[in-house]
C-alpha cells in the first residue's frame, strides 16, 4: 500500500513472486524489484530504468540514487560425464549504486557477500550500511555481517559480525542524527532447525550501534514479534512496520507504529487485509498528523482525460439525437400541409377597380 502526500493511498498489485518495492523519499516514484521498472505515481507512466535482476534496497536521502543488489549466481548447474558439477552456481553478489532516472550504475566496494539482506543510507548520504551473509556457510546458517562503507570509496570503514540473531533494521535503520544504526535482534531459537513454536517464542528488540565504530550503544527497545523493519523516524522515535500473523495471506495486514523510549507505542496506520507492506514518504512520516477522519473519494479527483472520455460520447449522443429529431420534424412538415406555419402561404391581390 502506497500512501500519498495528500493522505490518500493506492494499492499496487504484485506479480507472482514479486517482492515489495521502494517508494522514493518525495513519494513520487515507486521502484519495482527485479524488473527494474520505475512507476511515476503522478502520471501513471512506467518505464524500465534498472537492469533486470537488480533488487532495490534503499533510496538515497535526496532521492537521486538507489542502493541495490545484483545476483551473479549461475541460473543452472552444468554436469560432466561423471555426473559431477562443472560449475559452482553460487557467486558473490554485487552491491550497486544506481541512478534510476538515467539507468547508470557503479559497484560499491563493500567486501564479499553471498547475498545482501538489507541496506541503509546515512542521513547525509555519504555512507551506506549493508548487511548479509558473507559466504555460503553463513547463508545456510543465517549468519550476517554488517559493513559501513563510503559508496565512492575503495574499502569499508568498519565491519562487525552480527551472528544469527541480529540484522540490520531496514532501509531507515540509520538514526536521523547520523550517530546510531538500528538493528533488529531476538533471543531464542535461531537457524533453520527451529520449529514454528520455537520461532514464535522469540523475544524481539531494537538495538543500536555507534555509526562511527560499530560498538553497541544506548538501551534496547522491546518490540512486538511481528515487527519486520524500521521504516522511518518521528523525532528520535523509530517507526516500525508490523505484519500480523495469520494462516492465510489474505488475512494478514501491515501496521505502522511509532515506539517511544519508555516502551510505549502509537499506531499510525493500519492497512487493509491482505496488504503486507505500507510505504509512506519519509518527510510525511516524520511530520504529518495521523489519525484524522477517513478520506472519501472525490468525483473531481480524476485526471482530465477521464472526464473527457466520459463527456465526449455523451455529447456526441446528444448531438445525434437533436439532429435526428430535427430531421423528423422537417420530413413531417413537408408531408402534411396542415403543418405549414400560418402566414407562410401566398396572399392573392384584389384587382383594381
Amino acid at each position: 500500500m502506497l500512501v500519498g502526500r495528500d493522505g490518500g493511498y493506492r494499492l499496487i498489485p504484485l506479480h507472482v513472486g514479486e517482492g515489495h518495492g521502494l517508494l522514493s523519499p518525495d513519494g513520487r516514484h515507486y521502484l519495482r524489484p527485479g524488473t527494474g521498472e520505475l512507476l511515476d505515481l503522478t502520471t501513471g507512466r512506467q518505464r524500465r530504468t534498472l537492469p533486470t535482476g537488480v533488487r532495490p534496497l534503499a533510496w538515497s536521502p535526496d532521492g537521486r540514487q538507489v542502493l541495490g543488489t545484483h545476483s551473479n549466481d549461475d541460473p543452472v548447474i552444468s554436469y560432466g560425464s561423471d555426473n559431477q558439477p562443472l560449475n559452482d552456481p553460487e557467486k558473490p553478489d554485487d552491491l550497486l549504486v544506481v541512478d534510476p532516472y538515467r539507468g547508470t550504475e557503479r559497484v560499491v566496494r563493500a567486501g564479499t557477500f553471498a547475498a545482501h539482506a538489507a541496506a541503509a543510507w546515512s542521513p547525509a548520504g555519504d555512507l551506506v550500511a549493508v548487511a548479509g551473509p558473507p559466504d555460503e556457510a553463513a547463508l545456510v546458517a543465517e549468519r550476517q555481517r554488517l559493513v559501513v562503507v563510503d559508496p565512492a570509496g575503495d574499502r569499508p570503514r568498519w565491519q562487525v559480525d552480527l551472528g544469527e540473531r541480529r540484522m540490520l533494521a531496514g532501509p531507515a535503520a540509520w538514526h536521523p542524527d547520523g550517530r546510531w544504526i538500528a538493528l533488529l535482534a531476538f533471543d531464542g531459537c535461531a537457524g533453520l532447525g527451529c520449529t514454528p513454536d520455537q520461532a514464535a517464542a522469540r523475544t524481539w528488540r531494537i538495538e543500536f550501534l555507534e555509526a562511527a565504530t560499530g560498538r553497541v550503544v544506548g538501551r534496547p527497545l522491546p518490540v512486538d514479534a511481528s515487527t519486520t523493519q524500521v521504516v522511518g523516524w518521528r523525532g528520535t522515535d523509530p517507526v516500525v512496520q508490523r505484519v500480523t500473523a495469520a494462516q492465510r495471506d489474505d488475512d494478514r495486514r501491515a501496521i505502522l507504529a511509532v515506539l517511544s523510549a519508555d516502551g510505549g507505542h502509537e499506531v499510525l496506520l493500519t492497512a487493509p487485509d491482505g496488504t503486507t507492506d505500507i510505504a509512506v514518504p519519509g518527510d510525511l512520516l516524520a511530520r504529518a498528523a495521523f489519525g484524522g477522519p477517513e478520506l472519501r473519494p472525490s468525483p473531481f479527483a480524476a485526471p482530465l482525460w477521464c472526464y473527457l472520455a466520459l463527456a465526449v460520447p455523451s455529447l456526441l449522443a446528444v448531438t445525434l439525437l437533436v439532429r435526428h429529431r430535427r430531421r423528423r420534424r422537417g420530413s413531417a412538415a413537408g408531408a402534411d400541409p396542415s403543418l405549414t406555419p400560418r402566414g407562410s402561404g401566398v396572399t392573392p391581390r384584389a384587382d383594381p377597380a
